[in-house]
């Protein structure tokens, strides 16, 4: 079993970037622990970020011909990107949304996700703990 990991833009600065909001971990300790996560699971674990929403589409299209499914936090782009959505929808791999914060107890704006309803699940405000919680979800339903 292969899972990507799918980070969207600004996660890079994990560790830095609003620790009150997002946590301390920086994205390669997120990484690190998803990876470590996979191989206890029997999973093949890959990972990438991109600020980009072309290569995130990119990605998502990419990982249709060797992933069985993805964890995806698309950042910012969730709430604007109908892009990212059409491509969630297009790959028909399971997709899991995963936010480190919750979403809901922030500004409106991030009430509303475009990609929510093409993806099998989703994830929020667990900081890092919800790409785990994403990772054994996603690896639970690719088992069936």
């Amino acid at each position: 079993m292969k899972i990507l990991i799918l980070h969207g833009p600004n996660l890079n600065l994990l560790g830095t970037r609003e620790p009150e909001v997002y946590g301390s971990m920086t994205l390669e300790n997120i990484n690190e622990k998803m990876i470590a996560l996979g191989q206890e699971l029997n999973a093949e674990i890959k990972c990438t970020q991109s600020n980009h929403e072309g290569a995130l589409i990119d990605a998502l299209q990419d990982a249709r011909t060797w992933a069985s499914g993805i964890v995806f936090n698309p950042g910012g782009y969730t709430h604007t990107s109908i892009a990212l959505r059409d491509a969630i929808s297009a790959i028909q791999i399971p997709v899991i949304e995963v936010h480190l914060s919750n979403v809901y107890a922030r500004e409106e704006f991030r009430h509303t996700s475009f990609v929510s309803a093409v993806c099998k699940g989703k994830v929020t405000g667990f900081g890092w703990r919800s790409y785990e919680l994403g990772l054994r979800g996603l690896i639970d339903i690719i088992k069936g």
